[in-house]
């Protein structure tokens, strides 16, 4: 079947169905109800929340319940043709079409919303293609599926999504070991007093740190995986996730000839270096900025969508905590900009710890934020210089 009659010359393409692209949908049918909107993905075309992947489990959620509107739903509420299950393979920014797995279509305004692939580290031994990463509703299912009726589980990173899911895991009543090469938990993000605090809380609940090692090799013995440590030490385990960080996707970006660095670059009007072409979420780079979470999909969609009717508006981004789903003990975190020059300065309150990033003259330029001292954040937030 031919899609291309399906979009229109004036019309708006999207591709990718996650929180940036349907973000920026919403926010276009705010300001105009009638444009051609037309949203490629190779998922089925619902929505769902990817937060919710690494926190699902203690809830018992099942992937379908995640689903919260069929693409059915979305296609009707948004009014727009949705092409679900139908992968891209070409732009050709000079006719501006886009060739797909079922036909080509032209556009007047792209964006590329293509989100990110979990890293993959290169592992030795027979078991290596065991290793599972979950970044859609399908490996989700299919990670639950794995771990159905076992006991221990092991994860490779403690990152955001590492302590997540290890925190979950433990809630449902799985054993934990969790390995990073870094000396501590969130490396990126906390500074050493508050990873101590978060990783206590997360040792007593019944995580095994690993730090400051890596994984030699992955090998299937009889029912259960042993993984071997650079260190020496061997971990018994009945499922390896492997949650050591996002790589944005740029392959379709590179073959259209489109800039990219870290990211596919973009300015902050969210355009490319292709006319016509816009980039955002987890794949877009803003001025030297990968930033995959939720709060500057939503300030970058709130931009986008004007830029795309034609009504110029720069993306600014204000201080956005990012939030740590780990029960075990809540944490809010914004930190530092990469060249930001000041000390963590660590106070601990009853029940949490407050920490702050501050310049030599004390002006506060990030934040840790944990347990009881969450009630800070929007106070602090307020005091925060904006990121961009």
């Amino acid at each position: 079947m031919d899609h291309q009659n399906q979009s229109s010359p004036s019309g708006i393409v999207i591709i990718g169905s996650g929180l940036a692209g349907f973000t920026v949908i919403r926010e276009l049918r705010k300001i105009d109800k009638v444009i051609p909107i037309t949203l490629v993905t190779r998922e089925p075309g619902y929505f769902y929340s990817k937060p919710m992947l690494s926190t699902a489990l203690a809830s018992s959620k099942s992937a379908e319940q995640l689903v919260s509107t069929n693409a059915e739903g979305m296609a009707t509420q948004l009014d727009i043709t949705i092409l679900g299950d139908v992968d891209v393979t070409a732009i050709d920014t000079t006719s501006q079409t886009v060739t797909t797995s079922t036909g080509s279509l032209s556009y007047g305004k792209l964006v590329l919303g293509l989100g990110a692939d979990q890293i993959r580290l290169p592992l030795e031994g027979n078991a290596a293609n065991e290793v599972i990463t979950v970044n859609d509703l399908e490996d989700y299912a299919q990670f639950r599926k794995t771990i159905e009726g076992k006991k221990r589980i092991a994860i490779l990173g403690a990152g955001l999504i590492g302590c997540e899911f290890a925190n979950d895991l433990v809630l449902g009543s799985y054993e934990v070991d969790v390995i990073d090469l870094a000396p501590q938990a969130l490396g990126r993000l906390l500074p050493e007093a508050a990873a101590q605090a978060l990783q206590a809380k997360l040792s007593a609940a019944g995580v095994r740190w690993h730090f400051a090692t890596t994984v030699q090799s992955i090998d299937r013995s009889g029912d259960s995986l042993s993984v071997t440590l650079a260190n020496g030490s061997v971990i018994h385990s009945d499922a390896f996730l492997s949650a050591v960080g996002l790589k944005p996707r740029l392959d379709l970006a590179q073959s259209a000839g489109i800039a990219t660095g870290a990211g596919i670059t973009v300015n902050r009007q969210l355009e490319t270096s292709a006319k016509n072409v816009y980039a955002i979420g987890d794949c877009a780079e803003v001025e030297g900025l990968v930033l995959p979470y939720v709060m500057p999909i939503m300030q970058a969609a709130r931009a986008l969508a004007p830029n795309l009717l034609g009504q110029a508006t720069t993306l600014s981004y204000p201080a956005m905590p990012v939030m740590v789903k780990t029960p075990a003990l809540p944490t809010i975190v914004s930190p530092p900009a990469k060249d930001a020059l000041g000390d963590w300065k660590i106070n601990s309150v009853e029940g949490g710890l407050e920490a702050r990033f501050e310049s030599s003259d004390g002006k506060l330029l990030g934040f840790a934020l944990m347990g009881t001292a969450t009630a800070q954040r929007g106070a602090l937030t307020k005091e925060l210089p904006p990121i961009l």
